[in-house]
């Protein structure tokens, strides 16, 4: 995104189409649709006990293949309306398998051009560096594909490993939200922290290799 360009409206939702894959050296993204449900059916009951502390509360009904058929249909639908883009995290070495999944959501156009930023990894991926790669393809279709001018991303005080991901990526520390979201059942205090489109290309060039998270 040209940072002196004047604020889009938006863009063509299937300007990124479903089969197209972003590629880097240990994950690639890709789009989910209804069509993964078995993928993230598996991926989420595998690692439900280990996501529950840094999530909302899930109920059993959730954990089904029907919810996440109808999950994913809310996020083509969303896709479609240029309200978020929901992608999954594929390993180089595993490629069929989820290994998680990134959201970019709550996206508001106009003069904001902002995105929040979600993601959840596999226990057996974590400490790999594959998110930190993941964010950083992310960012770069935040930035140069969907146009946005802003990426907030907010985790709590102690996930130092999703703090750490944030902070290889560039994304500053803009402040601290008291009691911010309900985390698996406990209103949780998170840090707030975003990055710009003029920062991204800064950070990637001053970008620490992956490593561990």
């Amino acid at each position: 995104m040209n940072a002196n360009a004047a604020p889009a409206q938006g863009v063509d939702a299937n300007m990124i189409r479903e089969e197209e894959i972003f590629t880097g050296e240990r994950v690639s993204l890709r789009l989910l649709t209804e069509q993964d449900a078995p993928l993230l059916y598996a991926f989420r009951c595998e690692n439900r006990a280990f996501l529950q502390p840094f999530e909302p509360l899930h109920r059993d009904e959730q954990f089904t293949l029907e919810h996440m058929r109808s999950t994913l249909a809310g996020w083509t639908s969303d896709r479609l309306a240029d309200r978020s883009y929901g992608f999954g995290i594929f390993g180089s070495d595993a490629p069929g398998e989820l290994a998680g999944t990134i959201r970019l959501s709550g996206i508001v156009r106009g003069a904001f051009q902002s995105a929040m930023l979600g993601y959840a990894l596999a226990e057996r991926h974590n400490a790999k560096g594959w998110m930190t790669e993941a964010v950083r393809l992310v960012l770069g279709i935040a930035f140069q594909r969907l146009e946005l001018h802003r990426v907030q991303a907010n985790a709590m005080p102690r996930n130092a490993g999703s703090l750490r991901v944030m902070e290889k990526n560039g994304f500053r520390r803009e402040g601290y939200s008291p009691r911010y979201l309900c985390i698996n059942g406990v209103w949780e205090d998170h840090v707030c922290c975003a990055i710009t489109a003029e920062e991204f290309p800064l950070a990637v060039q001053a970008a620490e290799p992956p490593g561990a998270w």
